[in-house]
C-alpha cells in the first residue's frame, strides 16, 4: 500500500528539500565561478529564451521546433513544462494518494456536512472529519469485495450530491474500481444504456431511484448488486431470482465491510478512474474515458492559478455527475476544505447558504444572470433614494477596482453587506463555468459581493479545466490563459473565415494538447479519432481569439452554426447569452435558417417579472398561459430584448424579430435541455416547429403590409 510516511518531512522528501534540489540543478559547479560570471553562481538555460516568447499571462511556442509556426499557448507561469503533478506534493500521482495525503494531513479536520438529520428535521450542519471519511470508505470498499465484485468493474452512482457520493468515488479509487455517474435527471432509457454499455456490476442509488432501476432491472445483466442509501433493511424488496441481483442497504454494506476489511488496491496513474458519460444534443451519450493521471494533472495545474485553504468553506449543490463538480471536489480535498452539501432541494438553496456561509462559490451563469436580474429588479423598484444610492455606491466602488485600488469600507456598510448576505456574507472567490459568463454580469458580481470573481472554460474530454482568468486579471470578458498544465492553439476554420492570421485578434477553433487529454470514448474509436489528430490535438469544437496579454476569449461554436438566406452566419447560443441578461426571460431560444433571412425566439418566461409587469399596465389575465399570449406582452418583451441587443452591439441581423412567449420552462424532463442545461436543438426545434412556422408567417406578413405602403 502507497502512502506509508506520506506525512513524514523527510529530509529529501519534504517541500524544502525539493525546492533545494530544484535551486541546485541551476548551480555551476564552484570550481567553474569565475569573473566571467560576474560572480553570479546561475548557470543560463538557453532554451528558454530561445522557444518561449511570453506576452502577458501567456508563452508563446512554435508548434516545432526550429520550423514551426509560433501558435502554441502556454500559461506563463509554466512556459517550459507542463504541469502534471502538485508541485509541493509531487508524489500524489492518482485519487487514492491525493485522498491519503489529505487524511494524513487534515484527519481531525472537518470534511462532509449535511444538514438532513436523523428525524428528518433540517437543523445546522453535522460533519463528518476527514478520519471519519476514511474509515468509511475502506468499509465500503471493503463491502463491494466481499459481495465478490472484481478488481476493475465498474460502480454506478444513481443518486444526487450527498456525503455518500463522495464516499463511493474514494472506495472506487482505493480498490481500483472505475466509478460511473448516472445522472439521476436522465431518463431511464439512457440509464440502462449506460449501464449496459459501461457493463455496471453495482449500482448505488437512493429509494426514489431504485424504483426506476427496478422496472427495468431485467433489461440490464450485468448488474449483480443495489446498493440503498438511506433505505430501511427491513423493507429491501427483492428481485426475480432469475436477474440475481441482490438489492442491500448501505449501511449494512458498510457494516459488512468494517468486518471483513481488505487491504487497499492502490490503482496506477494510467488506469481508468472514471467513465462520465456525456448527455450531447443528439444521439446516445458517449463515455469520456478519464484515468487518475488525468484528472490529478487538471487539478494540480488549476493549483497554481488558484489557491484553498483548510479554513474554506464550500457548498456542493452542482451536480456530481458532471466533471466541473467532480474536479471541484479533488481540488478542495487536496487542500482540506469542509464541503457542506445542500439539501437536494434548489428552491431550498439560499436557505442552506444562510446556514453554511461559505467562502467559496461554484455556479453557473444561469444562477448568476438570476442573481443579477434579481438584484436590478429590485433596485428599479426600490426608487428614488435608495435607487440613486445604490447607483452612487456601485459607480464609485467599480472605478476603484478598475484602477486597482481598495474601494471605501462605507459602500459596502450603506449598501453591499445587504447583498452579500444573499451567499452568507463571507463569499470571497466566485467561480463560473459550463457556458460563457457576459461581462457586465461578472463585473456587478465583483462590485456587489466585493471579491473574487473569476471563469473558467473546459470540457469532460479534457478532464475539466482548459482555461481560466489569472487572479490577478481586473480586465472581464474572457477566460484567461491555459491551465498550466495543458497548451492551445487556434486551428483556422476556412468555413467561418477564422484564421490565425486575423488581425488584430487571431482566431479559429480551438485544439488542446496535453496530460489532461482524455484516454478517449468507451467502445467508440471512430468518434474518439474525430476529435483527436495524429498529433494529439483535442479540437474542441468552440471558436476562440487571443486577446492581447495571452488572453482566450470564445467567441462561436463551430456544430450550432446556421446560415440566414442572404448568407450570413449566426452563432445562436452568443445571441441567447445576450439575452439571457432580459428582465422576462427564464430561458431563450433562437432559431433561424436559410429559408428566412431574420431570426425569431421561443422565450420561456419569469413568471413573477411578466407578472408584476401585468400589473403596472393594469392587464387582467386568467393564468401566465394567457398572457404570454397577449400581445402586448410580446411587444414589451421584444422591446426589452431590442434594447439589451443595442448595448451588446449585435449586429443588425442577429436581432430577433419575433418572439413567442410560453409559460413551461425548458427542463430535462420535457426533453429540451441535456443535463448540462444545454438547449437540446433539434428537439426545440421540432418542439416548438408551430410556434416558429407562425412567426415567419406574421413577419411575412408584415412585410407585405409595409411594401404595400
Amino acid at each position: 500500500m502507497r502512502g506509508n510516511g506520506m506525512g513524514r518531512e523527510e529530509e529529501g522528501n519534504s517541500p524544502m528539500g525539493r525546492r533545494l534540489r530544484a535551486v541546485s540543478a541551476h548551480l555551476l559547479p564552484p570550481a567553474s565561478t569565475t569573473t566571467t560570471t560576474g560572480g553570479v553562481d546561475l548557470a543560463a538555460n538557453p532554451t528558454a529564451g530561445e522557444y518561449a516568447h511570453v506576452q502577458g499571462y501567456s508563452a508563446v511556442l512554435p508548434e516545432k521546433l526550429q520550423t514551426g509556426k509560433w501558435n502554441v499557448y502556454r500559461n506563463a507561469k509554466t512556459p517550459l513544462r507542463l504541469i502534471d503533478r502538485f508541485p509541493d506534493t509531487p508524489d500524489i500521482a492518482t485519487l487514492h494518494d491525493n485522498f491519503v495525503y489529505a487524511v494524513e494531513t487534515f484527519r481531525d479536520c472537518r470534511y462532509l456536512g449535511t444538514r438532513i438529520c436523523a428525524d428528518g428535521t433540517v437543523g445546522d450542519y453535522k460533519w463528518m472529519t476527514y478520519g471519519e471519511a476514511s474509515t468509511n470508505r475502506t468499509a465500503i470498499g471493503s463491502g463491494l469485495i466481499y459481495h465478490g465484485i472484481p478488481e476493475g468493474a465498474c460502480i454506478g452512482l444513481y443518486f444526487i450530491n450527498r456525503p455518500e457520493w463522495i464516499i463511493v468515488d474514494h472506495a472506487c479509487a482505493a480498490y481500483s474500481f472505475v466509478s460511473v455517474p448516472l445522472y439521476d435527471t436522465l431518463g431511464p432509457d439512457a440509464v440502462q444504456f449506460i449501464v449496459n454499455h459501461a457493463t455496471v456490476e453495482a449500482i448505488f442509488c437512493v429509494p426514489q431511484t431504485l424504483s426506476t432501476l427496478l422496472s427495468f432491472i431485467t433489461q440490464m445483466p450485468c448488474v449483480r448488486l443495489i446498493v440503498v442509501i438511506g433505505g430501511d433493511n427491513a423493507n429491501m424488496p427483492s428481485t426475480p431470482t432469475s436477474t440475481g441481483v441482490e438489492i442491500i442497504t448501505y449501511s449494512r454494506l458498510l457494516n459488512q465491510g468494517k468486518m471483513s476489511s481488505r487491504p487497499f488496491r492502490p490503482p496506477k496513474p494510467e488506469d481508468v478512474a472514471t467513465i462520465c458519460y456525456t448527455s450531447g444534443t443528439t444521439g446516445t451519450p458517449k463515455g469520456v474515458v478519464l484515468s487518475h493521471r488525468n484528472l490529478i494533472a487538471n487539478v494540480a495545474g488549476s493549483s497554481v492559478v488558484i489557491k484553498f485553504y483548510p479554513s474554506d468553506v464550500y457548498i456542493s449543490y452542482l451536480p456530481l455527475a458532471h466533471i466541473y463538480e467532480r474536479v471541484n471536489q479533488i481540488a478542495l480535498l487536496h487542500y482540506g476544505v469542509a464541503i457542506g452539501f445542500y439539501q437536494g432541494d434548489n428552491l431550498k438553496l439560499m436557505d442552506d447558504l444562510a446556514a453554511l456561509r461559505p467562502t467559496v462559490f461554484s455556479s453557473v451563469p444561469r444562477l448568476y444572470n438570476r442573481i443579477y436580474a434579481a438584484i436590478t429588479n429590485a433596485v428599479k423598484e426600490s426608487g428614488g433614494l435608495k435607487e440613486r444610492l445604490f447607483h452612487a455606491a456601485y459607480n464609485a466602488k467599480r472605478q476603484a477596482i478598475m484602477n486597482g485600488r481598495n474601494p471605501s469600507p462605507m459602500w459596502d456598510k450603506l449598501v453591499f453587506n445587504k447583498i452579500k448576505a444573499r451567499l452568507g456574507g463571507r463569499v470571497r472567490l466566485m467561480s463560473s463555468g459550463a457556458s460563457p459568463l457576459s461581462a457586465d454580469v461578472m463585473e456587478f458580481l465583483r462590485v456587489c459581493f466585493g471579491c473574487l470573481v473569476i471563469e473558467g472554460y473546459g470540457m469532460t474530454e479534457t478532464s475539466c479545466v482548459i482555461a481560466t482568468m489569472d487572479c490577478d486579471d481586473r480586465l472581464i470578458g474572457h477566460v484567461g490563459p491555459p491551465n498550466p498544465s495543458c497548451e492551445i492553439k487556434l486551428v483556422d476554420v476556412p468555413e467561418m473565415n477564422y484564421t490565425s492570421e486575423d488581425q488584430p485578434y487571431p482566431r479559429g477553433e480551438i485544439c488542446v494538447r496535453g496530460t489532461t487529454i482524455f484516454f478517449g470514448y468507451y467502445k467508440d474509436e471512430i468518434q474518439t479519432r474525430e476529435v483527436i489528430d495524429e498529433d494529439g490535438w483535442l479540437h474542441t469544437g468552440d471558436i476562440g481569439l487571443w486577446l492581447p496579454g495571452g488572453r482566450l476569449k470564445i467567441i462561436d461554436r463551430k456544430k450550432n452554426i446556421f446560415k440566414l438566406a442572404q448568407g450570413e452566419y449566426i452563432a445562436p447560443e452568443k445571441i441567447e447569452n445576450v439575452y439571457a441578461k432580459c428582465k422576462f426571460i427564464a430561458q431563450c431560444f433562437i432559431y433561424g435558417d436559410s429559408l428566412n433571412s431574420s431570426l425569431v425566439a421561443v422565450v420561456a418566461v419569469e413568471p413573477e417579472v411578466l407578472k408584476a409587469w401585468a400589473a403596472s399596465e393594469g392587464i387582467q389575465y386568467e393564468d401566465l398561459r394567457q398572457l404570454c399570449a397577449d400581445t402586448r406582452a410580446r411587444a414589451a418583451v421584444l422591446a426589452d430584448m431590442d434594447s439589451i441587443g443595442k448595448e451588446a452591439q449585435l449586429r443588425g441581423f442577429e436581432f430577433a424579430k419575433a418572439v413567442t412567449l410560453v409559460a413551461e420552462p425548458f427542463t430535462l424532463e420535457n426533453g429540451l435541455l441535456t443535463p448540462t442545461f444545454k438547449i437540446k436543438r433539434p428537439q426545440a426545434k421540432a418542439y416548438f416547429a408551430k410556434e416558429i412556422a407562425d412567426m415567419y408567417a406574421q413577419l411575412r406578413e408584415a412585410e407585405s403590409t409595409k411594401s404595400k405602403l
